[in-house]
Formats: C-alpha cells, sequence, structure tokens
C-alpha cells in the first residue's frame, strides 16, 4: 500500500475531533477535503475505515491504520524538535491512558517535570480497560492491569497498588458493630467509582454468596469518591497511596484481611521516540519509588 501521510492526518484529526468538521477546523482545511482524503484512504487499504457517526469511530481495520498514523505523527513531532532552533517552541504531544487512581496520586508528580518540552493527553480509564485504548489506537502508551503485551507494544512491569477497604468510624461503628460478616456486608451501602470499577467486587466476591449486591452509590472522580466515603456514604476501597499520612480523618479499616493489590504495567507501542522514551522513564521511575514491589 502506498498511503499518503495527508490522508493519514485526516484519520487521526477525525477521530480526536470527533467529526469531519471539527477535524477539517483543525487541519486548516475544508470538510469536504477531509472527506475526500478519507475516502482515498479507504481507497487505497481497500478497507471501511471510519464509520460516520457522531462522534465517528474507527472500525477494527482502521484501529491499525490509526496506530500507524499516531505513530508517525509522533516520530514527525520528535524530527521537528530535533530540527528546530533550540529557543524555538515545538510540540510533542504523547498520549496515555491511566487509571483514575493512579493520575490522582502518583503520575502527575512523574509527568510534571517534562510539562515543558512535552504535551500530555491523558485518557482516564480503568486499569482493566486502559490497554483497549492501545488497541485501538487512541493513545501510545497506557498504565495498565495486563501483564501480557498488546500486539506491537513492549510491556514493564511498575508495581502494586495497595487497596483497603475503609469507612468513616460512624459508619463502621453502625453498619459492622460485629465486624465485615457476610450479613453486614450485604447490608451496608458501598461507593462504587463505575461501572468499569471491580475492587469492590473483587473484595466481595469470596464472602458473599452469589447473586447478593449491596446497596451501591457511584462516585467518578477520585477525590470525590475519598470524600464519599469520608461522609459516611459508604464503605470503599481506598488505595493507600491516597489515605497515607491522613490527619484528622475518622477512617478506619473495615476489615484487617481486606487488602487487594492491583498490580500495573506500563505498555507502549515498540517505536524510538525521544519523547515516548522519556516519558517512559519518568513514570518507571516514579512508580518504583511509589509503588509496591513485590
Amino acid at each position: 500500500m502506498d498511503l499518503d501521510l495527508a490522508q493519514l492526518r485526516a484519520l487521526s484529526a477525525a477521530v480526536t475531533a470527533g467529526t469531519l468538521d471539527a477535524a477539517a477546523t483543525a487541519l486548516h482545511v475544508t470538510p469536504s477535503a477531509v472527506s475526500q482524503r478519507l475516502r482515498a484512504l479507504e481507497v487505497a487499504t481497500g478497507r471501511v475505515l471510519l464509520i460516520r457517526s457522531k462522534p465517528v469511530r474507527v472500525t477494527e481495520s482502521g484501529e491499525a491504520v490509526l496506530r500507524l498514523a499516531r505513530q508517525i505523527e509522533l516520530l514527525t513531532q520528535d524530527t521537528a524538535a530535533e530540527l528546530a532552533e533550540p529557543s524555538a517552541a515545538t510540540r510533542r504531544t504523547v498520549a496515555i491512558a491511566v487509571n483514575a487512581d493512579s493520575l490522582g496520586t502518583w503520575v502527575l508528580p512523574a509527568l510534571a517535570p517534562l510539562a515543558g518540552e512535552v504535551c500530555f493527553d491523558l485518557h482516564r480509564a480503568d486499569e482493566q480497560h486502559t490497554a483497549a485504548l492501545l488497541r485501538s489506537g487512541a493513545v501510545v502508551a497506557a498504565i495498565t492491569a495486563e501483564p501480557d503485551p498488546v500486539a506491537g507494544c513492549s510491556v514493564t512491569r511498575l508495581g502494586s497498588m495497595r487497596y483497603r477497604p475503609m469507612a468513616a468510624a460512624a459508619f463502621s461503628r453502625s453498619w459492622f458493630p460485629d465486624g465485615a460478616t457476610s450479613t453486614a456486608l450485604a447490608a451496608a451501602p458501598v461507593v462504587v467509582f463505575d461501572r468499569q470499577d471491580g475492587l469492590q467486587q473483587a473484595y466481595l466476591g469470596p464472602r458473599l454468596p452469589a447473586g447478593v449486591v449491596p446497596p451501591v452509590h457511584y462516585v467518578p472522580t477520585t477525590a470525590e469518591f475519598r470524600a464519599a466515603v469520608g461522609l459516611g456514604m459508604g464503605w470503599g476501597m481506598l488505595p493507600d497511596l491516597q489515605t497515607a499520612g491522613d490527619t484528622g480523618t475518622d477512617l478506619v479499616e473495615v476489615d484487617a484481611d481486606g487488602a487487594v493489590d492491583v498490580t500495573l504495567h506500563w505498555q507502549q507501542w515498540k517505536l524510538r521516540s525521544p519523547s515516548l522514551d522519556r516519558t517512559a522513564s519518568a513514570v518507571v521511575a516514579a512508580a518504583r519509588r511509589q509503588l509496591i514491589q513485590h
């Protein structure tokens, strides 16, 4: 296949922007030009690459071509930065999928020193689902619970985040007077991040009969999740990195034997990119300091 760079850029822009009109604005061309480039790319590949919905979605074949487009973009940005005058402003964007708890605790401090040279496009997803963004071509790297490398990617073990079932002291006294018994766990409200969050179920699974589901509050932001637990809305699985050093709080551990470790991995495209390599080094170094190393 002889793939045209302008056509690849049109595909990437359409997926990023969500519509052909928005892609045209980003590329400083007309929507008709974007549409023509996409049609030409589909002719060149012999595949339907894009579903023209709102937002647009790539097909399975489109995911493969999108990965190529994003790889070329990253390499082009690195080359432009290398060729630029020392005082010239350059833009290199690294798209990363990261779970909310890592984002809210240790990842941002790891990336901050690179913010002057790299623009980060962070995609938040549960650690069990971040690898899917790698497969789709949406990101070039991911912090994920999947130890097996995605096709075309390398994988580095980062370490584990430890979660414990925590609750406000008053909530614990009210709902768990005899400890975290199966009867109490079946009745006590639980705070869950979102419908992809399996941490609470990982703790409850061995402790409740099949089919028993306690009342659930969904609170899909890290800080507010912690606040909901502290306010006594329910108990929840909180990472040690978020609760360590807490002062002036009345959070207590619901079950001393209830810790759940989530092992995280860094997966990235097998691509020699200085900006991606520096990002990976920063993330891995921070993980070695902050996460549990078994």
